[in-house]
């Protein structure tokens, strides 16, 4: 016996109802609550703005809000040209080996957080290996280097940033086509000119929306960060884990607060991404 449509649709319906089930007790339920959270007064009762006030013009605050931008942004824009380069690299070599290099980078980024923060300290920490042999052979540049700073915090963002914007990248390459590169070639075009006037204008929607999503999972990264330098470095995410369970007066409606600012930057970054995946859909990319 088949079917009907209406049938099928029910059944459809009820697979996803767990699926439903557990984005609104998880995700929905959650932001409810903290966006309530955040126009209550400190007993709970009244409506107010002055979390948000408090936010963002108190200076421990405007200071972690300024430190998470500005790693994001540098962090971002890194990990962009090293990614064009590397994710343009990929498509020279055969299929056999681009699949490979693929896996590859996909599976470097995954290694984020707690590991990836322990792989540097023993690596790059006050006492780690490379740190010891820069000592050992005099090198007192690369001995200075403090990994537990705003320029360890950057590398080791751009870290695990590059592997997200080659494989975002990758796929931007192929709307170039080979008959637009002879076509430059039989008019006397340079390599260097053909990626200035036709290849790097066609990539702008794809590098503009993977750098918007580089940018918004480095404001929203936490656990790397926590575990490099505690609370040692002012970030908003840190701040808003001190303000929610690290403290000894926990203050959940300024710690919502903060979370809903940064909530809205990070979705201001991803609704552009969006806008640039529909201009780059619109070229051919």
């Amino acid at each position: 016996m088949v079917r009907t449509g209406a049938g099928q649709r029910k059944i459809m319906l009820l697979a996803l109802l767990p699926l439903l089930i557990w984005i609104g007790a998880f995700e929905l339920i959650p932001i409810i609550r903290m966006l309530i959270l955040s126009f209550q007064d400190s007993n709970g009762q009244g409506f107010t703005l002055g979390h948000y006030v408090k936010g963002l013009s108190g200076p421990l605050y405007v200071q972690a809000l300024t430190n998470s931008l500005r790693i994001a942004l540098l962090s971002g824009v890194m990990a962009v040209l090293v990614a064009l380069l590397c994710a343009y690299s990929i498509t020279r070599f055969t299929t056999r080996m681009r699949d490979s290099l693929l896996m590859l980078t996909n599976m470097i980024g995954n290694f984020a957080g707690v590991p990836l923060a322990f792989a540097f300290m023993i690596l790059l920490g006050n006492n780690g290996v490379f740190t010891i042999m820069a000592r050992k052979f005099g090198i007192e540049t690369f001995g200075t280097f403090d990994l537990y700073s705003e320029l360890g915090l950057t590398l080791i963002y751009v870290y695990f940033q590059v592997p997200l914007a080659v494989m975002l990248l990758y796929p931007a390459y192929y709307g170039i086509r080979e008959e637009w590169r002879e076509a430059a070639s039989v008019l006397g075009a340079s390599a260097f000119r053909f990626w200035r006037h036709i290849g790097v204008p066609m990539l702008l929607p794809s590098i503009v929306g993977t750098f918007g999503m580089l940018f918004a999972n480095a404001l929203g990264a936490y656990a790397t960060a926590y575990a490099l330098t505690g609370s040692n470095y002012n970030l908003l995410a840190i701040r808003i884990s001190a303000l929610v369970s690290g403290d000894i007066f926990p203050n959940f409606e300024l710690g919502s607060a903060l979370a809903v600012i940064l909530a809205m930057i990070m979705l201001l970054a991803i609704l552009l991404n969006e806008w640039m995946s529909r201009v780059s859909r619109r070229r051919g990319l």
